[in-house]
């Protein structure tokens, strides 16, 4: 009992000098590294009348010789603005700043991105395919479809508004208002059948605007939305037609198993095979991204 009492006592002793030398060290860790910027201050601080300080023979100042890495560096300062255009190129940059925070969202829904990725989506579903390909993937083959459909208006964009803004031959404006017309007119050419227009006419009496003369007098945020759901209606449509074919085959196959007795087995075990097959002998990626390709340029 004796001996079972010390040991406790000299457990609990080596535990208490444990916690004293653990904040001991701790305590010395962080005298450490408040003195280390201190330190290093004083040995790299100048002596006045030289750049580096060491002055060397003969009275001339050595000058150090510049990174050879050709990395620049970046000074992000904060003051006064000194005049008016100091004020409106800050608020030109914030709102370019914001421009550049929704480009995901302009890219998506503003673009053939939204069509395209659906109807992927679609054929995935329509070939009972859960994780091949993965979502990743599908995103990924939307993302540059939608460059090579919209080469040409990015084009258009990069020649008439970035790059005389780059040059400064044109202010923050004028850009906007260059890179808005080619986008605009690919939403319209888009939106030619009558489901479209619907879609224009829907916005423009839900804001209680009149019917425009020209397709120039559309605001933007009315055609934005109405290219959304026109979008959206096209690529339904396109999806319906992608499942019709498959849809056969699984009715052909559950027929077949009902009529052998085999209730128990899944239809999508036997059929997802065949609708492989003939996904595969049709070329069905190839038609697939040709006609979709085609359906923008209609």
């Amino acid at each position: 009992m004796y001996i079972n009492t010390m040991h406790k006592k000299s457990k609990k002793a080596l535990s208490g000098a444990a916690l004293v030398f653990r904040r001991g060290l701790l305590l010395c860790l962080f005298l450490f590294a408040a003195l280390l910027p201190l330190s290093a201050q004083e040995e790299v601080s100048p002596q006045p009348g030289s750049l580096s300080g060491v002055t060397p023979p003969g009275g001339t100042t050595a000058i150090p010789s510049p990174d050879a890495s050709g990395i620049p560096f970046i000074d992000l300062t904060i003051r006064n603005p000194a005049n008016t255009q100091e004020v409106a190129f800050s608020l030109q940059l914030l709102l370019l700043l914001t421009v550049l925070s929704l480009a995901p969202s302009i890219i998506i829904l503003m673009t053939s991105f939204l069509r395209v990725s659906i109807v992927l989506d679609f054929v995935k579903r329509a070939l009972s395919l859960q994780q091949v390909p993965p979502n990743q993937v599908i995103l990924g083959i939307s993302l540059f479809l939608t460059i090579f459909i919209m080469w040409p208006t990015f084009d258009l964009i990069y020649q008439n508004s970035f790059r005389p803004l780059a040059d400064g031959n044109i202010n923050v404006e004028q850009a906007y208002r260059e890179a808005e017309g080619p986008i605009r007119l690919f939403m319209f050419r888009q939106m030619q059948n009558n489901s479209g227009k619907n879609n224009i006419r829907l916005f423009l009496s839900m804001r209680g605007l009149d019917q425009p003369n020209s397709p120039a007098d559309v605001p933007t945020y009315i055609l934005i939305p109405a290219f959304i759901l026109n979008e959206l209606t096209i690529a339904f449509r396109i999806g319906i037609y992608l499942f019709i074919p498959f849809i056969v085959i699984d009715m052909v196959v559950a027929s077949a198993l009902m009529s052998m007795g085999m209730i128990m087995l899944p239809p999508v075990m036997i059929s997802m095979p065949f609708k492989l097959i003939l996904f595969i002998l049709v070329d069905g990626w190839g038609l697939l991204t040709d006609q979709l390709v085609r359906s923008f340029f209609v």
